[in-house]
């Protein structure tokens, strides 16, 4: 099992007083990284930091544009990129390959998460695949030993952290062989550009508030908080040697994501809701999917996966 980074060496530069506990949780923040002053912004972090800097402004616009038509707009939009994009594409399928779409549903549905403006499918896979490789390490690439903000949000604006972790980042040469990503990768900016262009000519200003900002900040800390809050407050139900958690609230708001600990138990699972009382929104949709013969290769775990993953486990079981 994997040993926790709960404590502090003398490496760290500190001992285990010098570092404060999250509240309300067992995780004790032991990195020391400057996220702020005295480290080095390259060009690229200052852009992101514009960028999600600008799209909540435009969001606090909210209460002043608001109409139905404009709500709605949002919400379709928050189903779009969140769950279509995000949740069951960018994650349950291209992370993990937890079922298999035609390509030209993949591709479709990629494009929703695209929208969501959270960087390229290569970079978010490729992040996301290290998350669980070195999952809760010092090359994690969001855990909460670095405190809430940079697994929420502050790693988004350090690429030299990502850079000494990661520097060749080959663990995605499966999207990287095929045209579509690599496409997406080199005009990414010109997609979310050309929505923002598209929701502004269609309804004017507030729809650009309502679909672009509102929506975009919505979707961004819903995500975020599967990789900070579902780390940090929740309960484990699996032996999995790290910090996730499940967490019933995020799991309602991000259309199952937030039952983080059976997802670290079984990555490869497209369920990760696996009681019949843990909403799983993206799971009932894959099931839909797999019912009319679109969704094929649908993987969830067997009895004998989840006996190894116990928590009654004994340790030769978990080998």
């Amino acid at each position: 099992m994997r040993n926790l980074l709960f404590s502090v060496s003398d490496s760290d530069g500190g001992t285990q007083s010098d570092h404060r506990k999250i509240p309300f949780s067992d995780v004790v923040v032991t990195g020391t990284r400057n996220q702020f002053l005295e480290r080095k912004w390259r060009p690229i972090d200052i852009q992101v930091a514009t960028w999600v800097f600008s799209v909540h402004v435009l969001a606090l616009f909210a209460p002043f544009t608001f109409s139905w038509d404009a709500f709605f707009v949002a919400f379709i939009g928050y189903l779009l990129t969140g769950l279509v994009g995000i949740t069951l594409t960018y994650h349950r399928l291209l992370a993990h390959h937890s079922l298999k779409l035609p390509k030209w549903l993949e591709y479709t549905c990629v494009y929703f998460g695209v929208l969501a403006a959270q960087r390229d499918p290569i970079f978010w896979v490729s992040m996301h695949r290290y998350h669980h490789q070195f999952v809760d390490s010092e090359k994690d690439t969001h855990s909460p030993i670095n405190g809430f903000w940079f697994s929420h949000m502050g790693w988004l604006f350090d690429s030299g952290y990502i850079l000494e972790k990661y520097r060749e980042r080959k663990n995605v040469e499966d999207l990287k062989k095929q045209w579509f990503y690599m496409f997406i990768r080199k005009t990414y900016m010109w997609h979310i550009i050309g929505c923002g262009a598209l929701l502004y000519a269609w309804g004017g200003f507030p729809y650009l508030v309502w679909g672009m900002g509102v929506r975009t900040v919505w979707v961004y800390h819903l995500t975020f908080l599967v990789n900070s809050a579902c780390h940090i407050w929740g309960y484990q139900a699996w032996n999995t040697g790290d910090l996730s958690k499940n967490n019933w609230w995020v799991a309602i708001l991000t259309f199952g994501e937030g039952w983080h600990n059976n997802h670290h138990a079984f990555e490869f699972s497209a369920r990760h809701g696996l009681e019949w009382w843990q909403i799983d929104i993206s799971w009932y949709i894959i099931r839909v999917l797999e019912a009319v013969g679109l969704a094929t290769n649908v993987k969830v775990p067997t009895e004998a996966h989840k006996l190894k993953r116990s928590l009654n486990a004994d340790d030769s079981t978990l080998k």
